[in-house]
C-alpha cells in the first residue's frame, strides 16, 4: 500500500505508542513491521494497568520487541485512563522534535483529536486498529492499517466459525443456512471500483496515463484505511490487474526499478 508523505520514509523516525487495553499482543511483530514500512520505529511504548490480569498477554512481547511498559492505574472503575497517559506522552514527544512520525495502535475514537493535532504540525501519523475503529479516527491519520489485514488467519477463522454454526444445526437446513452465510460474507466484501475510479479522476493526466504511485497517494487521501489486502490482493498493482476490462497497465524499466502506469478503459 502506498500512503501519503512517504517520500522521506528512509529518514523518518517513528514513535510507536500502544494502547494496551485496545490492541492485540499476538500480532505485535506484524504491527511493528508494518510501521517500519514508513520509517524507523525508534520509540516503543505500551500503556496500561500492569497490575491487572488483562495485561498479562503483553508481558512476553515486551523484552522481545524492546517495548517500554508505562504504568497507568485505573483511578475510577469502568474508566480507561490509558488514553490520557498516552496522549500526554505523545504531545511531550511531539514537542521534543525527536521524531517525525507517530504510530498510534488502538481502535479507540478517543485518539482522533490527537492524530489530528499531530498532523496539523506536518508530522506523519499511521494508525493501526481493528475494522470496528470509528471512521473519524481512521480519517484523522495519514495511513490507517486494519489488523485484520495483518492477521488474515483470524479473519478466516471467524468466517469458518460463522459457516460452522450454520452447518451444525440440522441436516439440510444447517447446510442451507451455512451456504447463505457464506454467500452473505462474499456479498459483504467491499467493492474497490468506486474508489479506484475516484483516485483515477483525481490524478488524470492529459495523455490519460497515471503513475501507479500517484494513484496510491490519491487513494490514501480519499480513504486513509485503503489497503489492497482488504480486497484480497497483496499490492496495488495486483488490485488494478484484477480488472483488465476496466484498467490497462504498462510498465517502464527505470534504473533500479520498474515504473507502472495505469489507464482507465471504461
Amino acid at each position: 500500500m502506498t500512503g501519503t508523505k512517504t517520500g522521506d520514509a528512509s529518514d523518518r523516525k517513528i514513535a510507536m505508542l500502544i494502547d494496551g487495553d485496545n490492541a492485540q499482543p499476538r500480532i505485535i511483530e506484524r504491527m511493528i513491521r508494518e510501521a517500519e514500512r514508513y520509517g524507523s520505529v525508534t520509540t516503543r511504548r505500551i500503556y496500561g494497568d500492569w497490575t491487572t490480569p488483562a495485561m498479562n498477554g503483553w508481558k512476553e512481547s515486551l523484552h522481545k520487541h524492546a517495548i517500554q511498559p508505562v504504568q497507568q492505574f485505573r483511578y475510577t472503575v469502568g474508566k480507561n485512563s490509558t488514553d490520557s497517559a498516552l496522549i500526554i506522552d505523545a504531545m511531550d514527544i511531539l514537542h521534543t522534535g525527536t521524531v517525525s512520525g507517530f504510530c498510534l495502535i488502538s481502535s479507540d475514537s478517543d485518539y482522533t483529536r490527537l492524530a489530528t493535532r499531530i498532523r496539523e504540525g506536518g508530522t506523519f501519523v499511521i494508525g493501526i486498529g481493528q475494522k470496528k475503529t470509528p471512521e473519524a479516527f481512521v480519517k484523522a491519520c495519514d495511513v490507517f492499517v486494519y489488523t485484520e489485514n495483518l492477521d488474515p488467519g483470524a479473519r478466516d477463522s471467524t468466517a469458518s466459525s460463522s459457516s460452522g454454526r450454520g452447518r451444525g444445526s440440522g441436516k439440510g437446513k444447517g447446510k442451507a443456512r451455512g451456504k447463505r452465510e457464506s454467500e452473505a460474507e462474499v456479498l459483504d466484501e467491499p467493492d474497490p471500483i468506486p474508489l479506484l475510479r475516484e483516485a483515477f479522476s483525481m490524478t488524470l493526466k492529459e495523455d490519460l496515463w497515471v503513475d501507479l504511485s500517484e494513484l496510491g497517494s490519491a487513494l490514501s487521501k480519499i480513504d486513509p484505511g485503503f489497503d489492497p489486502r482488504t480486497y484480497g490482493h497483496r499490492t496495488l498493482s495486483h488490485l488494478f490487474k484484477a480488472y483488465p476490462k476496466l484498467f490497462e497497465m504498462r510498465y517502464e524499466e527505470e534504473v533500479g526499478h520498474s515504473k507502472v502506469w495505469v489507464r482507465l478503459l471504461a
